[in-house]
């Protein structure tokens, strides 16, 4: 294990998402998953990664019974597009809506993480810069009625088809746009 520190820390990753699972084992990173119930609602007030960093600092409010080897980490993943977070679409017609809003254009994909220990939580967020080039209404549909996207930010998952067709600039991590700024939350780990 390259992170030596984490030795003999329980590590909690406090996300249902398998992308997120997926990212964190690759980095030879052992955990185990806990989900808490949380509401997901944020003051319109918030703008930009404000909204993110809320929803993480939120999940990891949860886990308020941490022992002193455990390292919480807590995340949340927002498209911005025309001065507006665009959540989790609530159905196909939504889905639809959100992801022509995209087309033509470049959004901002934010993802937040908490890293929580019984001492401390630190917040920390990534931005990355994203452009669709335009979809037409069968390449939209074909996606959402294909890949059901009803659990992604922006209706829409950079690793999956719309992705690979439509997308033709990111600039910034990858990682990010999938919901797991990696490189961040490795750097982080290692301080610990």
């Amino acid at each position: 294990m390259i992170l030596k520190n984490l030795k003999n820390k329980r590590i909690i990753l406090a996300s249902g998402s398998p992308r997120r699972q997926e990212i964190l084992k690759s980095i030879g990173v052992d955990f185990i998953v806990e989900l808490r119930s949380v509401d997901e609602v944020f003051s319109e007030d918030l703008k930009h990664h404000q909204i993110s960093d809320y929803l993480a600092q939120l999940k990891a409010r949860q886990f308020q019974d941490l022992r002193p080897d455990d390292i919480l980490i807590t995340g949340d993943t927002i498209v911005w597009h025309d001065h507006k977070a665009l959540n989790k679409p609530s159905n196909k017609d939504e889905a639809f809506q959100m992801i022509q809003s995209l087309s033509d254009t470049t959004h901002e994909v934010i993802s937040s993480f908490c890293i929580k220990t019984q001492e401390q939580t630190n917040t920390f967020y990534d931005t990355t810069e994203v452009k669709f080039k335009p979809l037409t209404s069968e390449e939209i549909w074909h996606y959402i009625n294909t890949y059901s996207p009803f659990d992604k930010a922006g209706a829409y998952g950079i690793q999956e088809w719309i992705g690979q067709i439509g997308i033709s600039e990111i600039k910034g991590s990858f990682y990010t746009v999938m919901g797991f700024p990696i490189h961040l939350v490795y750097e982080k780990l290692s301080k610990i």
